[in-house]
């Protein structure tokens, strides 16, 4: 990236932030690698209490991304896959963004402090699952340094998504 990154801060997801993230991933362009259609508060509710949790016994979770003037923005972090169907028992690193703030960095940057705090909480590697069709996440996953290492096929939609590696 050419680019200056902007300034994104990163912190552990509050009760509030299950609201914001509610209102903020209801625009379509954003959840159409995420089921198509907005989820319910409740979700995000139960979303935000379990990162919570990951923080508290992992060291790591999905983080609240904030801007520079200190608005939540979306998410980036990692969590355990816990499917069982793709990497079962491997570390999945993720991230959402509100679709204003597309195009413009936070991602990456926000992805890269992402990285140095799983590496601080003891991680050796992670992983990235991406929908083929996700052109923007499979550009970010190259930023970072990700190789494709497996090809999955979603079980409940039967798409095909893409699982990236990275050493750390």
């Amino acid at each position: 990236m050419n680019r200056a990154l902007p300034a994104v801060r990163l912190r552990v997801p509050t009760d509030e932030d299950a609201v914001t993230w509610h209102r903020i991933f209801t625009h379509p362009d954003v959840m159409e690698f995420h089921g198509g259609r907005p989820a319910e508060l409740s979700v995000y509710e139960e979303l935000t209490a379990r990162q919570r949790r990951h923080d508290a016994e992992l060291g790591f979770c999905l983080w609240s991304m904030l801007d520079e003037e200190g608005r939540v923005i979306g998410f980036t972090g990692a969590q355990p896959w816990e499917r069982e169907w793709g990497p079962t028992g491997e570390i999945e690193i993720g991230w959402r963004l509100a679709r204003e703030h597309w195009g413009k960095g936070y991602v990456t940057a926000a992805a890269l402090q992402m990285l140095d705090r799983v590496r601080a909480a003891g991680l050796t590697d992670v992983v990235a699952l991406v929908k083929a069709r996700n052109a923007r996440s499979t550009a970010v996953t190259q930023r970072l340094g990700m190789r494709l290492a497996e090809t999955f096929t979603v079980p409940a939609s039967g798409e095909e998504c893409h699982c990236y590696r990275l050493d750390l």
